[in-house]
């Protein structure tokens, strides 16, 4: 099979690349900066450059596009939002444009900022109404992949945390172990639930649902949720971290530009169509603590 990775030096992305190449798959991967040396081909693109996606994605003529690009900077969404519409929204478009051409499967990779958190629990099948601007983006880009000519997986996750490269964006979990071995406090919010994805499973996950040539939406999530203060006492405990230094803080003691809202999204869905398990926090930071870098 041939797979084109749309941002493939990122945290996800690189995982996917890797796994793809274990299998045996023709594996091609783009980058924005930061370019990697990995065993297949890439390139240079930027997604908002309608034409050099387009051009790529039809000299390539993958099977399989995945999309795993975006700005994620849920503060900056918020307060750029013209940035954010070109990159999350008018870069998703390209890419489908180049797909449709093409007839590439696309898997588009969203997230959990799709919902408002006015529920108690979110299913595939649940009316999206995203409270931040981000959220407004990635169901504005979950909208065109609907609407669009090619076969499609729309992955929704949250939180996605593993070990990560000093090019690519920290996740929680190790923010947290880096902030408490320097011995500095670390005010984490209580009032603020996530469904944190270990990004081995959520590759795992990938693979599996296109192997079965599955298609539509999906949540690709842990099966735990929690609040991030109880998150970070979980991870000072299973590294043997001193969890005095974490201090509960509500989201309003902060000066976020974005509303954090409160998503808890079922997997369910993966499970009865794949039997993928995903993997709890004390699970997924056990694996981590197994695999810990010797800088670490």
């Amino acid at each position: 099979m041939k797979i084109c990775i749309i941002g493939g030096n990122g945290v996800i992305g690189l995982e996917l690349v890797k796994q793809f190449v274990e299998n045996g798959d023709d594996v091609f991967f783009t980058y924005f900066k930061n370019k990697i040396n990995h065993k297949c081909k890439n390139s240079k693109l930027d997604i908002t450059d309608k034409d050099a996606t387009i051009n790529l994605i039809t000299k390539l003529m993958p099977d399989v596009v995945i999309h795993a690009a975006a700005l994620t900077n849920v503060d900056l969404c918020e307060i750029k939002h013209d940035l954010a519409n070109s990159i999350n929204v008018d870069g998703v478009k390209n890419v489908l444009e180049g797909c449709d051409i093409v007839g590439s499967k696309i898997v588009y990779i969203s997230s959990s900022f799709v919902f408002d958190g006015k529920k108690c629990e979110y299913y595939e099948n649940d009316q999206t109404s995203p409270a931040t601007y981000y959220g407004i983006t990635k169901f504005n880009a979950e909208k065109c992949v609907m609407e669009s000519n090619s076969q499609y997986l729309i992955l929704r996750t949250d939180q996605p945390y593993c070990w990560n490269k000093n090019w690519q964006h920290t996740n929680s979990v190790v923010r947290v172990i880096k902030t408490l071995k320097s011995g500095k406090e670390l005010n984490e919010i209580r009032d603020w639930c996530n469904t944190p994805t270990f990004v081995p499973d959520f590759v795992k996950a990938t693979l599996e649902l296109i192997s079965r040539n599955l298609t539509g939406i999906y949540h690709v999530v842990g099966s735990d949720y929690i609040d991030r203060f109880n998150w970070s006492l979980l991870v000072a405990n299973i590294f043997d971290l001193n969890k005095k230094l974490i201090k509960p803080i509500n989201s309003n003691e902060l000066s976020l530009s974005a509303k954090r809202v409160n998503v808890n999204l079922k997997n369910k869905k993966l499970f009865e169509h794949t039997g993928v398990q995903m993997k709890g926090i004390n699970e997924g930071l056990y694996s981590m603590l197994n695999e810990k870098p010797k800088n670490i």
